[in-house]
């Protein structure tokens, strides 16, 4: 079957020519040209805040001194000159060589010791976070000084990772100041009896197994970048075994209402470019790292992994392969099941323009309507694959795909730069099109990929990533990037085809698409058969919800003075108390990426202060003024602990941490086993957006169709929701919540009711203001 089927295949391959001297010469000169940028860019991130001018400087003023000798710097001369000496420099050298030898090496020396001076001085000032508890507006003196020191040291704009070896370290917390906020959240969540027991379990552990593990973790901080960010990945993603979907991978819609081309073709052609022009930034080092309040750097590690990178399952523990750009040249388009090798370089190294992508795309989707009754359905369902549990797909990878033509054609799937899926469907709404981009129809993604790009039938998008190799604010930054694009330039005709481009470009031999083929077996069709059916399930069984409030937004919460993402997240308990009568642990997602390899931290947003103010709601005698004080106290409270867990204070990345150290070392902890387990019955994170130096006023009216929505994600908990929200402009808030249908307990459509009234009841309180 499978000899028959390759028989009456017609691949469109190109043709390739025996390598010639000029094909050797133009191999040759991009690695020495590619050599020599990653040489300079390692050597300017090595020395940066200070720079080569910096060295010239320095060797000319010494330089001059020595020649010209000026009164006032006759210790200093005199000191040069006998320096020259002591180097053993041949005295029958010109006066004016010895004197540019002397100097070339101590302005090479003062230079070194300068930078290191100037790096060591930034980082022990990028520590220093007393900004961040401050108002963005009334900045004390002490912080005004300090960020202009910052700013003085730092110097030139820094390229994308320069400021990599200025960030300071994530601290290690004291175990008492953990142990004492873990309690103090948790005692707005468990019973009196259930408290009683954690806090007996967390004495003993204090004084037993604490000291121990806290002194590895220590260590660890001082010889790792980060003591917690590479377990974190190893342990929370790489060594679970759950499926993909719905438990790790999340999605991002493109605009909301809007759509800038009525052609599929012409759509992914343009997307496709503007995301590899993203690409060629980072592969440049030309992208701007970010930085808060346009002084404190962040962490942009993460960034180098956001294409050519793919998970791929082992039986125990899952791998993350990143390819470098010169084994990763290609994209896989995807279209009715058949998948084809695309390359967006040309021969000369060039990006591939708008219209030869277009035209590219165009033959592909020709192509594939031709030969997709050709195949049979378990090859159209391949994907679905990466849909099963870790384990079960990692032994038919390994028994089914590595060796001969599926082999190939895997390694070209994975080593791609991204995947682009061309689809038929057409969502309804906002609503279908969300949960058609979390999970596809479970055939059409390839979960493993970090990057899938959904083209649906009515030319709108989305993305669907993977995300152990990054965080969704660094994806959330390329897609605002991509986005903003098609907003703020003409990229499509009138006839909504991609822009020809300006007559002087030149695109130089392309190579062919080629269509990538399986050979599918009587025991591998088995097997897609059972993971198309259990990828179906687990999609039937989502409840994904996505709404916007667009009577009022961000804007009116400011205006009662009160943090948006604390007003939400106060909303949000009291929308769960209203929908289950309780009060739970609830995960909100924060970023640590001020630190060295800094990722995530949890903010345990149900506090004492929350739950005092959802009780005064549901309470008749609580009058409004008192209602808004303790709304006012809870969202103080939430802020607080946002800037604590941003700061290396949090609580669960340290548990984390000692919980691994605790089980590396064979012991075991009932304190540590039990805090470590409790479930996240409400998991939360606000979208993040705005991410570029340049992005425009939101809340004009011409963009009002225009704004993402943001993303979401499938719930933590079986028995709880997935909470996103995203305020992408001042009058507008979007929610994606999620659940799961087989619980009886939850139904995101009316938690999303719950969510706008207790919205209203909590604004109502402002009234009078």
């Amino acid at each position: 079957m499978a000899e028959a089927r390759i028989a009456v295949a017609e691949p469109r391959v190109s043709k390739e020519r025996q390598n010639n001297w000029l094909d050797i010469g133009r191999v040759w000169t991009t690695t020495v040209i590619r050599t020599y940028y990653r040489t300079r860019n390692s050597i300017r991130n090595g020395m940066w805040p200070t720079s080569l001018s910096n060295l010239t400087i320095a060797c000319t003023v010494l330089l001059f001194l020595m020649l010209t000798e000026p009164g006032f710097t006759y210790s200093i001369n005199s000191w040069l000159w006998k320096l020259s000496y002591i180097l053993h420099i041949p005295q029958k050298f010109p006066r004016t060589l010895r004197a540019a030898v002397t100097s070339g090496i101590v302005g090479f020396i003062f230079f070194i010791v300068l930078m290191n001076i100037r790096q060591y001085l930034l980082r022990i000032l990028l520590s220093y976070r007393g900004w961040m508890y401050e108002p963005l507006h009334a900045s004390s003196k002490l912080t005004l000084l300090w960020c202009a020191v910052v700013r003085l040291i730092s110097g030139y704009q820094p390229s994308l990772y320069s400021c990599q070896r200025s960030l300071p370290r994530m601290p290690v917390p004291a175990i008492n100041d953990t142990i004492q906020r873990l309690l103090e959240s948790l005692k707005a969540v468990c019973t009196e009896e259930e408290f009683q027991e954690i806090e007996k379990q967390a004495k003993e552990f204090k004084n037993t197994l604490a000291p121990k593990l806290q002194n590895i973790l220590v260590i660890k901080s001082w010889i790792s970048q980060n003591y917690v960010s590479d377990w974190w990945e190893k342990y929370a993603y790489l060594k679970s075994r759950s499926p993909l979907p719905n438990n790790s991978n999340y999605y991002v819609c493109d605009q909301s209402y809007w759509t800038p081309a009525t052609t599929q073709i012409s759509r992914a052609a343009c997307l496709t470019y503007n995301i590899l022009t993203f690409k060629r930034l980072i592969d440049r080092e030309e992208l701007p790292p970010f930085v808060l309040r346009n002084t404190v750097p962040t962490c942009m590690a993460q960034y180098e992994r956001l294409f050519s990178t793919v998970r791929i399952p082992g039986e125990d523990i899952d791998e993350l392969h990143h390819f470098e750009s010169a084994k990763s040249k290609h994209i896989i388009v995807m279209r009715r099941g058949l998948y084809y090798k695309l390359h967006v370089y040309d021969k000369m190294n060039q990006l591939l323009c708008p219209t030869s992508l277009e035209e590219q795309i165009e033959w592909i989707v020709k192509d594939a309507e031709k030969h997709a009754d050709l195949i049979s359905e378990e090859e159209k369902n391949i994907a679905s694959l990466t849909a099963l549990e870790r384990t079960e797909w990692a032994k038919i990878r390994k028994e089914c795909l590595i060796s001969g033509i599926n082999g190939e054609s895997l390694r070209a799937v994975e080593r791609s730069i991204f995947i682009i899926a061309i689809l038929d469907y057409i969502p309804k709404d906002l609503n279908s099109k969300c949960n058609y981009l979390l999970n596809g129809d479970g055939k059409n993604i390839w979960f493993d990929k970090s990057l899938n790009l959904l083209i649906l039938g009515n030319s709108s998008c989305g993305v669907n990533c993977e995300h152990s190799m990054a965080d969704a604010p660094v994806m959330a930054h390329m897609w605002e990037f991509t986005l903003s694009k098609e907003v703020l330039e003409r990229l499509y005709d009138d006839n909504g085809r991609c822009m020809p481009p300006l007559k002087t470009f030149q695109q130089a031999k392309l190579k062919a698409p080629q269509r990538l083929l399986w050979d599918i077996g009587p025991k591998l069709a088995e097997k897609i058969k059972f993971s198309l059916q259990i990828a179906l399930k687990n999609n039937e069984d989502l409840d994904l919800f996505v709404v916007d409030h667009d009577s009022w937004g961000k804007g009116l919460i400011k205006k009662c003075k009160i943090s948006p993402d604390a007003f939400i997240q106060i909303a949000l308990q009291l929308a769960y108390f209203k929908d289950a009568n309780k009060f739970v642990q609830t995960y909100e997602a924060s970023m640590t990426r001020m630190y060295l390899g800094g990722r995530t931290e949890t903010v345990r947003s149900c506090t004492i202060e929350n739950v005092e103010f959802v009780r005064s709601m549901i309470n008749s005698k609580s009058t409004k003024n008192e209602r808004a004080e303790l709304l006012k106290k809870a969202a103080i409270k939430h802020q607080q602990l946002y800037r604590d867990a941003m700061n290396g204070k949090g609580v669960d990345r340290h548990l984390f941490a000692l919980y691994v150290v605790c089980k590396g070392l064979g012991h075991e902890s009932e304190f540590l086993t039990n805090v470590i387990t409790r479930p996240w019955m409400l998991s939360t994170s606000q979208t993040p957006h705005t991410q570029l130096a340049s992005a425009p006023d939101a809340n004009l009216p011409i963009f009002k169709d225009k704004l993402c929505p943001g993303g979401g994600f499938g719930p933590v908990s079986d028995e709880g929701y997935g909470v996103s929200y995203m305020f992408p402009n001042d009058e507008k808030i979007f929610f994606h919540i999620s659940s799961k249908r087989t619980c009886p307990k939850t139904d995101s459509r009316q938690f999303s009711k719950h969510i706008f009234t207790s919205m209203e009841d909590m604004i109502k309180l402002f009234d009078d203001n």
